[in-house]
């Protein structure tokens, strides 16, 4: 489509013809400005709508020699601090206005006219300073409007936003003509300016005053030989310089301290004793000026390369941070390779002592060979998953399965119909090390040192025990007492009353381990298994081990088994308390055993740190089994009704049958 412009109508007023022109473009509005026997003044900008509502209500004149009035303004943009307005005099002058900058510097205008009342601000009654076009369409100062109070138009109550410059205006404002600053005095009300017809009789524009101003032969300057002299007047300078009594030697700068006329200065150089040293002097001040030069050169050269040193200085701490974590990224992948590479092993030696079992077997060598029941292969039957921590102990009471963990909480799991965990039990405020039964009672022991008991039938807490010093690491009941052991104690509690009856002492170490038949009591410590009369509450024996720590016991009809931290299990005969076997094949700490009646005899589980499960044939002593299917140590075990349930730090209990 071809281009069409659009002419508003023109609108004549007071001599102002004032017309806009839409198109492709911003507006375009034309302001003429007429008068009988004048050119005309032609100025455009490029403005919005708004411009014309406010060209139409300001009236334009060009500057004529009518009257004189004279005005004080500030030209340059900057805050007011302070104005002042008197009316008109008797002799029809118009009084000045006198404005004050922010640096306390006076700026005077006496203008040759008075000034068209239009181009004043209504906000603070002044000769528009940067005038500008606010939302509502009226002009007022860009600083009047920045810090008017409430920002509400005086005319119309609106909200004031700049929308743009008034060009126009600023332009007609600098069309104004007034008097040299240098030739205006300050009138006797003392506030107000007057034109000093003895002074600088030049008028001229706004915009060109500063070009006259800064050359103006009546502005006062300093005499050039420094302090001591009044101001003088620029045209006065060279007489004055010519009587000046504070002339100095040329060479004051190397000490000379004659002061005195320009006369007297001629008759002082034909004597001063630098004058003969004049070109060596001038040759020297060469020479600092280039020394100085340097100087500011190596100075720069300096900054710059301390720039570039503390650039440098920031890469390397980048560096530094940067390698470090890649050093210990690589650490972190090393452990876990290492920790790869020993489960690899333990996992090779597993396998190794299984095979060279079944050469044996195969091969017939020494080795009491009974009948291979495939229903007998003890196999991996469920995953129990539900706990936020390691499970470090189990315990049975029917078809409910009860575990302890790390994450503080006991869980109640059915193992009889949906295998599914029926309740958290929350009480402690520490990890779940020990759990046992006695009739409709569960006992729980803790790294919080109690023991809290809960009933079995609403898996409710009943109460709680403050038990130990240190934590409570085993739990077990007969004959209406609670067993709990601790670091080198154990004591016993009455099951119904929940009262410490009394204490075994005499033990080395931790009690990790306690189980207890109808007539003893076994204890695990350190290297040592003692046997408690529960009758009498008295050791009766003790049986020693050379294999560290005992973690776990076991009891048959006709043995006694300990898992010890030396990776082997010791075996005892129960009658004669001789040392029967010790069987070997773990390759971490046997931290449980659990025994199980099958049809081909008792079996004996035994849980190990190297994350296997082995099964033993108390028949002949040897393993017939190695299970592994946890992804952590094993570190618990709960036989019932044929069926095997190990916990693990995988956080999971495997069912095993």
């Amino acid at each position: 489509m071809d281009h069409v412009d659009f002419h508003a109508v023109p609108e004549v007023k007071d001599n102002v013809f004032v017309e806009t022109t839409f198109g492709a473009n911003k507006p375009v509005t034309t302001v003429k400005v007429v008068e009988p026997g004048s050119r005309e003044v032609q100025i455009p900008s490029q403005v919005n709508s708004l411009t014309i509502s406010s060209f139409n209500s300001l009236e334009l004149k060009a500057p004529s020699t009518s009257t004189t009035s004279s005005l004080s303004v500030p030209t340059n943009s900057v805050s007011h601090t302070s104005h002042t307005r008197s009316l008109s005099n008797d002799s029809g002058e118009f009084t000045a206005w006198k404005f004050m900058s922010a640096e306390d510097k006076e700026d005077i205008c006496v203008f040759v006219d008075e000034p068209n009342k239009k181009l004043f601000c209504k906000l603070c009654n002044q000769v528009f300073r940067d005038p500008v076009i606010v939302s509502c369409g009226h002009t007022y100062c860009r600083q009047c409007v920045a810090s008017h109070e409430d920002g509400v138009c005086p005319v119309d109550n609106s909200n004031m936003q700049v929308v743009v410059a008034n060009i126009a205006v600023s332009e007609q404002i600098g069309e104004m003509f007034i008097h040299c600053k240098y030739g205006c005095q300050l009138a006797d009300d003392g506030q107000s300016y007057v034109v000093d017809s003895a002074t600088c009789p030049v008028t001229l524009k706004i915009s060109h005053r500063k070009e006259h101003e800064d050359m103006c032969d009546f502005m006062k300057v300093k005499c050039p030989n420094g302090a001591g002299c009044a101001p003088v007047l620029r045209k006065d300078i060279e007489d004055h310089l010519r009587s000046c009594n504070n002339v100095r030697c040329p060479h004051h700068k190397h000490s000379c301290e004659f002061v005195g006329t320009s006369d007297e200065l001629e008759d002082h150089l034909r004597s001063c004793k630098f004058e003969g040293m004049k070109e060596f002097l001038v040759r020297m001040d060469e020479k600092m000026t280039d020394m100085q030069f340097s100087l500011n050169q190596k100075d720069q050269e300096i900054q710059f390369l301390r720039s570039m040193l503390g650039k440098l200085a920031e890469r390397l701490e980048a560096l530094e941070k940067s390698s470090d974590m890649k050093i210990d990224l690589l650490e972190h992948n090393q452990n876990k390779i290492m920790t790869t590479i020993m489960d690899c092993q333990r996992d090779y030696a597993v396998i190794h002592d299984d095979l060279a079992h079944l050469n044996s077997i195969v091969n017939g060598r020494n080795v009491t060979i009974g009948t291979y029941d495939p229903q007998q292969v003890i196999r991996c039957r469920g995953t129990f998953v539900g706990h936020q921590g390691p499970v470090w102990c189990l315990c049975m009471s029917g078809d409910l399965l009860f575990s302890g963990s790390s994450d503080k909480t006991v869980k109640v799991w059915d193992t009889g119909n949906n295998y599914k965990c029926l309740k958290t039990l929350e009480a402690h405020t520490g990890i779940v090390l020990a759990l046992c039964t006695y009739g409709n009672k569960l006992f729980s022991g803790s790294q919080d040192c109690k023991i809290i008991i809960w009933n079995i039938d609403t898996l409710e807490k009943v109460s709680e025990i403050e038990a130990h010093e240190n934590p409570v690491c085993t739990l077990t009941a007969a004959k209406n007492m609670i067993f709990s052991g601790s670091l080198k104690v154990i004591k016993i509690w009455d099951v119904h009353a929940l009262k410490l009856k009394c204490e075994l002492t005499g033990l080395n170490h931790w009690v990790r381990a306690l189980v207890a038949t109808q007539n003893h009591l076994y204890s695990g410590s350190y290297q040592t298994v003692k046997i408690w009369d529960l009758e009498k509450l008295e050791c009766v024996d003790i049986l020693e081990t050379s294999g560290g720590s005992v973690y776990s016991i076991a009891i048959t009809p006709h043995h006694i088994l300990c898992g010890t931290y030396e990776n082997v299990i010791h075996v005892w005969e129960i009658d004669s308390k001789e040392n029967a076997k010790t069987l070997k094949g773990h390759s971490g700490t046997v931290y449980a055993l659990a025994t199980l009646q099958s049809p081909t005899g008792i079996k004996v589980f035994s849980a190990s740190y190297d994350r296997s499960l082995r099964v033993w044939s108390m028949d002949n002593m040897i393993c017939t089994q190695t299970l592994i299917r946890h992804q952590g140590s094993v570190a618990c075990l709960a036989t019932s009704r044929g069926r095997v349930f190990s916990g693990a730090v995988d956080n999971t209990v495997k069912v095993w049958q």
